[in-house]
């Protein structure tokens, strides 16, 4: 790391301003404007998705326990059994399904609009919009303004993220924390200072509060950008680092503190991870139409409180791989086959299905991730012939890589790595477009 220069690090060239030009602040104001924009129409996009064609839509998949946690926390109950009185909650015990926030972000709707699903629907394309306008800073931060009014404009109409935004699970928020942390990555690159760094360390405390998995953003970009910041001894590179776990405690430890003692036994971040475990490691996954997927076949456990059943689920899911030790690796690779959307799509496309999002939705995503796919490619290509760094981007790859070998895959996995297919389809429009403005002013200034 030693080595990064100082070039680096720093954004894409821009071309000077001329004489007679805009001045930097119009063009900044330009910028703000289009963006703007640009997130109305996005927003307008996912409205229309939600009214036309989720009203009245019932809960499926983990959206059942969003929903109805959302409801809990705007009737004053907590996190509590959402759904008090069913066979499987028969009375009010404290509950950990999934990490907090995307509940969180859903109970003012549900207070403002009792058990109105339309509304907490609408309230996640708000979320969705300020993805929207991160993500055009981030294109502007990498690769200049025109840059970052086209990733925005990806963002606004790219199936893969506005179909979640019409959704109630948890990928809105992750889509958005980690364009916010790869955002305050790079500004702390450029100019480390103690604000930038601790906001960096909250945005991955709120990123592991969204998904668990996404706590890898801490020891695969916010820590290691630290160490390649211009200027710094060594040992204030060692204390922004601490400064940025440090951060990332502070925001968690309000909901992982309770759970040490809200259950009989030690709970973290969630209770899902056992049954994570025991369902993507059982027959009907090792083999089969169900390769490399999740099933609820292997989910019976003994009567106990949630710590307890996902104590009970995780050893039994660790022993099934234990057990099959020899499978394991055909079934990882049918798990990057599917995360990556090279292996049985029309397999991933079912299984969407029962998770809220309609067929056609799903094969428009897919169609549009494989357009962004190349020219991704040639994003990187082109921000490394600039000297900016790509490592932090290309870390999203590895963080959906580790996700879906150690649990299952799953096109919404990937989440991460959509935000940055976007930036880096921007930078490479970008770049065509400059291309074709410098050869036209060629051939305007060749004589006739």
């Amino acid at each position: 790391m030693s080595s990064t220069s100082t070039a680096s690090i720093e954004p894409a060239d821009e071309a000077p301003v001329a004489t007679g030009a805009r001045a930097p602040t119009s063009s900044s104001q330009r910028f703000w404007t289009v963006l703007l924009l640009i997130a109305i129409a996005g927003l307008g996009l996912r409205v229309a998705y939600v009214l036309g064609a989720k009203r009245g839509e019932p809960m499926m998949g983990d959206a059942i326990y969003y929903n109805g946690q959302a409801v809990a926390l705007a009737e004053g109950r907590g996190f509590t059994c959402p759904f008090p009185g069913t066979p499987s909650c028969p009375k009010k015990v404290p509950v950990a399904d999934h990490p907090p926030l995307t509940a969180l972000a859903m109970a003012p709707a549900s207070w403002l609009f009792p058990k109105d699903d339309t509304a907490q629907r609408l309230s996640m394309t708000l979320i969705g919009t300020a993805g929207i306008v991160v993500i055009g800073m981030l294109g502007r931060s990498l690769a200049g303004e025109r840059a970052g009014l086209i990733a925005a404009a990806i963002a606004a109409v790219y199936p893969n993220l506005w179909v979640n935004d019409g959704l109630i699970m948890s990928e809105t928020l992750a889509a958005l924390t980690v364009a916010l942390a790869l955002l305050l990555a790079y500004r702390v690159a450029r100019r480390p200072s103690w604000t930038s760094v601790v906001a960096l360390g909250a945005v991955c405390g709120l990123a592991i509060l969204t998904r668990a998995e996404l706590g890898l953003l801490i020891p695969a970009v916010a820590i290691p950008v630290v160490f390649v910041a211009r200027g710094l001894a060594t040992r204030r590179r060692v204390e922004l680092a601490a400064v940025i776990v440090l951060s990332a405690v502070v925001v968690i430890a309000p909901w992982v503190v309770p759970n040490m003692f809200r259950f009989k036994k030690p709970v973290y971040l969630s209770t899902n991870d056992g049954i994570t475990l025991a369902g993507a490691n059982c027959p009907s996954v090792y083999s089969g139409k169900g390769l490399g997927l999740w099933t609820l076949d292997c989910q019976t456990a003994p009567k106990g409180d949630q710590s307890q059943v996902d104590a009970y689920l995780r050893h039994r899911g660790l022993s099934y791989i234990r057990h099959h030790v020899g499978r394991l690796p055909i079934v990882i690779a049918a798990r990057e086959g599917l995360v990556w959307g090279v292996f049985r799509p029309a397999t991933m496309v079912a299984y969407n299905k029962g998770e809220g999002r309609e067929p056609w939705v799903s094969w428009l995503g897919y169609a549009a991730y494989w357009i962004l796919v190349p020219l991704a490619a040639v994003g990187v290509l082109t921000l490394r012939r600039r000297r900016v760094m790509v490592w932090p981007l290309l870390a999203q790859f590895g963080i959906v890589v580790v996700t879906a070998a150690v649990f299952y895959g799953l096109w919404r996995f990937r989440i991460p790595v959509e935000v940055v297919l976007v930036v880096l389809a921007a930078v490479a429009i970008d770049a065509f477009a400059r291309r074709g403005a410098r050869r036209g002013g060629a051939h305007a200034a060749a004589p006739a």
